[in-house]
């Protein structure tokens, strides 16, 4: 069992993610923010203070070697003609990572879920899967 009190969001990051969550429902456009945890205090923030709308931009700023969390608003109009916006958390976890980092964001994912209200966690290995999660996405309704 992970002490979440090992983690922690400031109020500024908490008020961040509320935000970020009621805002993109209605988005005409994907809508993405890529979070780190700080390994010194543990704290869960967002990386850049930066909204990220082409998987592509979103797929290059992915460090190679490190975990990162990435909240994601993607509208999509499914087969049946309905638009729906899924919110998911992308948990981004490069093979490459060192065995410390693996274990700290795994530790993290769970509350990171639960702060950010997302009903869904989809584990992402490359820039790659960040390009084609659409058809990730697709697939799951």
């Amino acid at each position: 069992m992970t002490d979440t009190r090992l983690y922690s969001f400031s109020q500024e990051t908490k008020d961040k993610l509320r935000k970020f969550r009621l805002g993109t429902s209605r988005a005409k456009d994907p809508q993405a923010i890529i979070y780190m945890i700080d390994q010194k205090n543990h704290e869960i923030r967002p990386e850049y203070d930066q909204v990220y709308s082409k998987m592509e931009d979103l797929a290059d700023e992915l460090p190679d070697s490190s975990p990162r969390f990435i909240l994601l608003s993607y509208p999509l109009t499914l087969s049946s003609g309905r638009l729906t916006v899924p919110y998911v958390l992308l948990y981004y976890l490069p093979e490459n990572c060192n065995p410390s980092q693996r274990m700290l964001y795994a530790g993290a994912v769970e509350l990171m879920r639960n702060t950010a209200e997302v009903n869904r966690v989809i584990e992402i290995e490359s820039e790659s899967d960040v390009v084609e999660i659409e058809k990730k996405l697709q697939g799951s309704d």
